[in-house]
């Protein structure tokens, strides 16, 4: 039984082993990961004084939250959620069941912006930054860029310059601006170098959404109209307006969106269109450049 566990090697299996043993609808595919972030949580450690340590043994306090922890897990309630932060790009990001949390699958996006051949006083726009965190991750490379962040919810603009302030020792993120807007609506005539977005793309009937983590984030994060494309395509064609000549833009879809977002990004007039695969090999991330 975990109750009578009090070590942490002890603990970290007996947890590990009752999430392996979720039915397939909450069953995580990192079921050690869970366990160690959850008790880390707990003890307030590093993830090396699990491995140096093992033996050391969870005060009471400590063991009644972790059991309390991983119970809400085994509901299928997000690690974030419980812990209440998520990493991404190495930065600790606050997160709230009002927005998507950030996956390892995103970065890629961010890795796709630093490898733009542009240089001087760049000014990029991420559109629907939720937690901030492509805009927080991409600052974290190019203090020297301007970066605006925009979601049309207000709870999380809120969260996002949350994260701002918490990261923003010796004043590393005062080039991001946070505001709310739905998509451009807030722009007017501004233009932007790079446009980036991880816009909802999940079709309102795909069978995942009533698995894992996503039964508990907001749908509005996750789902689309017109087979998933309905945002993409918005942005895709609103965002030759606010583009400037030879802008970029960088958008993730679904592993199977790529040849519409591709196809859509031609008849808009869009050029040299490429498309990057995520962590797993699929195609997750697809560039172009605008030119009049």
């Amino acid at each position: 039984m975990i109750d009578s566990i009090i070590t942490i090697e002890k603990a970290l299996a007996a947890a590990a082993n009752a999430f392996l043993a979720l039915p397939e609808d909450k069953k995580s595919d990192t079921a050690k990961l869970d366990a160690e972030v959850l008790l880390l949580a707990c003890i307030d450690q590093t993830r090396t004084y699990l491995y140096t340590w093992p033996e050391k043994q969870l005060s009471h306090k400590q063991h009644k939250q972790f059991l309390n922890m991983v119970e809400r897990r085994k509901r299928g309630e997000p690690v974030a959620h419980i812990v209440g932060f998520r990493e991404f790009w190495s930065l600790p990001l606050e997160v709230n069941a009002q927005t998507l949390i950030p996956r390892p699958d995103t970065e890629t996006l961010v890795e796709q912006v630093l490898a733009l051949e542009i240089t001087g006083n760049i000014s990029l726009l991420d559109l629907g930054t939720g937690t901030g965190a492509i805009a927080l991750a991409i600052a974290s490379e190019y203090a020297h860029w301007k970066i605006t962040g925009c979601d049309k919810v207000g709870a999380a603009v809120t969260l996002a310059k949350r994260n701002q302030k918490r990261l923003n020792e010796n004043s590393r993120f005062d080039n991001v601006h946070f505001l709310q807007s739905d998509w451009f609506d807030a722009f007017e005539s501004q233009k932007f170098d790079v446009i980036v977005s991880n816009p909802p793309y999940i079709e309102p009937d795909d069978p995942h959404l009533n698995q894992g983590d996503v039964c508990f984030e907001p749908l509005s994060a996750l789902i689309a109209q017109d087979n998933g494309l309905a945002d993409l395509k918005h942005i895709i064609s609103e965002a030759r307006k606010y583009l400037n000549q030879n802008g970029m833009i960088l958008l993730e879809h679904g592993y199977n969106q790529s040849e519409q977002v591709s196809d859509f990004l031609y008849k808009m007039s869009y050029k040299g269109i490429k498309t990057f695969t995520d962590l797993s090999g699929n195609d997750r991330i697809t560039v172009a450049q605008w030119q009049e």
